[in-house]
């Protein structure tokens, strides 16, 4: 008997470990949605209930008003658990602001107390249970109030959807049967993309001068860290890296340094560099330089370019663009049409002509 005994306890243990993978249960879905905000990956993971015939009986009924008790677990008070079965889940990559409220990155557990005119959306630092059967108010990590909204179309299923995207926030709503509930997530692109950069420079991408350049630059069009930003272009100029003969890196150390004010030391930068730029450098540096209203700094290099490179159509459209910052637009008109005829293709002669026009009406060519 107790050989028995023994062996059927083998068997039903061995039959619970040996449980196969089936559907979700009550014949819900299983389901992912995900979406990268700006540079911030957020996913939901849930499962989805249908309607089943249920509908005018979903909100309100099936999904209770506010908290209640469940009658199993360790919880008293529960609210749903947005979702069907195990915790509804979300993930953010990043640190975001939820409906306005500072959140730290993590994986959370996702609850709703419902009510029709302002309900809780719950995100509970315990993920990993079983519904809202353990649910543990102390566990909250963020509370903030929505206010559903009626929806036209019923939703058979359960869904969670991200909609009014930017590039930096978006509305997450769940929405079932006519009823939807959203929520806003914004994430903080520029501090998000320095972390990144912080941490990448760090690995094999800062065996280069290419990446310090690339990180260093972004901060610059950005304006946006930019003591760091120096320190990278000192990376990215330093024959450690293989950046000190390439012109683009001084061009973007000397745009940091006139960023930080001090237009002597990048005025010297580029100078100093000259002997690495080619004609196209000389000439899209000039130009960044009159988009930051730098029109003296700027017609000096498209003077010294065209004196290095006479009678090309870079360099005459060069001088077209340094006279016509300084306002002399009868100048500036003279050397566009001497470089009219040598348009290398259609579109440089169709730029050729627009600013011609421009100037011939008594207009800068460089707005």
């Amino acid at each position: 008997m107790r050989t028995a005994f023994i062996a059927v306890c083998i068997f039903i243990s061995s039959t619970a470990l040996a449980q196969l993978t089936t559907t979700a249960s009550g014949g819900n879905k299983k389901a992912i949605v995900g979406e990268r905000i700006g540079l911030t990956d957020v996913t939901i993971h849930y499962d989805r209930p249908g309607v089943k015939g249920r509908e005018g009986s979903i909100w309100g009924q099936l999904v209770p008003v506010g908290f209640t008790n469940l009658g199993f677990g360790s919880a008293k008070s529960s609210p749903w658990r947005a979702g069907a079965n195990e915790n509804t889940t979300i993930t953010f990559s990043t640190d975001v602001k939820f409906e306005g409220k500072d959140l730290p990155a993590g994986t959370y557990g996702l609850f709703l107390a419902y009510d029709p005119n302002e309900s809780t959306v719950i995100l509970s630092k315990n993920s990993t249970s079983w519904g809202a059967y353990y649910y543990d108010e102390s566990e909250d990590q963020l509370r903030v109030k929505v206010k559903p909204v009626k929806q036209n179309e019923s939703s058979e299923w359960l869904k969670y959807e991200f909609v009014n995207q930017t590039d930096s926030s978006a509305t997450v709503q769940l929405v079932w049967e006519k009823l939807a509930v959203p929520f806003k997530i914004e994430t903080d692109v520029k501090k998000n993309q320095v972390a990144i950069f912080r941490k990448e420079l760090r690995s094999d991408k800062g065996f280069y001068w290419t990446g310090w350049n690339q990180a260093a630059q972004w901060c610059a069009q950005n304006h946006v860290n930019l003591e760091q930003a120096l320190q990278w272009s000192d990376s990215a100029t330093s024959p450690t890296f293989g950046g000190n003969t390439q012109f683009a890196t001084y061009a973007t150390k000397a745009q940091i340094l006139s960023l930080l004010g001090r237009d002597d030391d990048a005025s010297a930068v580029i100078k100093n560099s000259m002997q690495y730029a080619s004609m196209q450098d000389i000439h899209f540096y000039a130009r960044q330089l009159i988009a930051a209203k730098k029109t003296k700094e700027a017609f000096d290099l498209f003077k010294a370019n065209h004196t290095k490179y006479p009678k090309q159509f870079t360099t005459l459209m060069g001088l077209a663009r340094g006279y016509s910052a300084t306002g002399d637009y009868k100048t500036a008109l003279k050397y566009a049409q001497q470089a009219q005829p040598l348009a290398p293709d259609a579109l440089n002669k169709q730029g050729v002509e627009t600013a011609i026009s421009k100037l011939k009406e008594g207009k800068d060519m460089n707005l």
